[in-house]
């Protein structure tokens, strides 16, 4: 799950690093137009597909999940995990173990956010190229090449996939330096009603018996 917050690490993305030194204007106009898009939801809720795949591209796994996002803060659910943070504070908690782990929320460094993965993640961590137009799932999109400006990063190359139609991200994928892959895919983004700032802190008591673990 480590992976979750490195893309979208949402999002989330190449050349190889010492191929590409300057990023591709045609391509920040397209990730701009996406940025200011999300920017104009006040709480947007987006729903996912996350798959593992091996080097030779086989899936591994694949789960689907939801987010909803208001300001700095986020909470997630995916196949028995719930992630909360309210903007400094992650809380993981397992639902098969009934155990959750708390954290401070790293924004910095490898650190990633649903919320980045939907804006301008890519202007200081990335170089970006345009490849092109394709057709993916019956949609038409415009591909973009990102490659991680650190090269600490477990990831070497990140592939977006923009829908052509509406200005928001279809897909991204992670090439791993280990040879691992994994995507998401957007199944749905729409804006949402008013949510209530406790509903991004995770409440013990709604979780009887619940074992934290505060790693802070």
């Amino acid at each position: 799950m480590k992976q979750l917050f490195t893309f979208f690490a949402f999002f989330s993305i190449t050349l190889l690093a010492t191929a590409q030194t300057k990023s591709d204007p045609d391509a920040k106009k397209i990730l701009d137009a996406v940025s200011a898009k999300f920017k104009g939801f006040a709480a947007p809720q987006a729903t996912f597909t996350y798959q593992v795949e091996n080097a030779q591209g086989k899936a591994l796994s694949t789960k689907k999940g939801s987010v909803i996002m208001k300001g700095n803060k986020f909470k997630v659910n995916m196949d028995g995990m719930e992630i909360f943070s309210d903007g400094r504070t992650v809380w993981n908690y397992d639902k098969s173990a009934n155990e959750v782990t708390v954290n401070n929320l790293n924004e910095g460094g490898n650190g990633m956010t649903p919320q980045k993965v939907f804006t301008n993640f890519y202007d200081k961590d990335f170089y970006y190229k345009l490849n092109g137009t394709k057709k993916v799932g019956g949609r038409t999109v415009q591909e973009i090449e990102l490659t991680p400006t650190d090269k600490t990063r477990p990831y070497h190359k990140v592939y977006v996939w923009v829908d052509q139609a509406n200005n928001t991200i279809y897909s991204a994928k992670f090439l791993e330096k280990s040879g691992g892959r994994y995507s998401y895919t957007i199944n749905s983004l729409k804006p949402t009603s008013a949510i209530a700032d406790t509903e991004f802190i995770f409440n013990k008591s709604k979780y009887p018996g619940v074992e934290v673990v505060d790693l802070r």
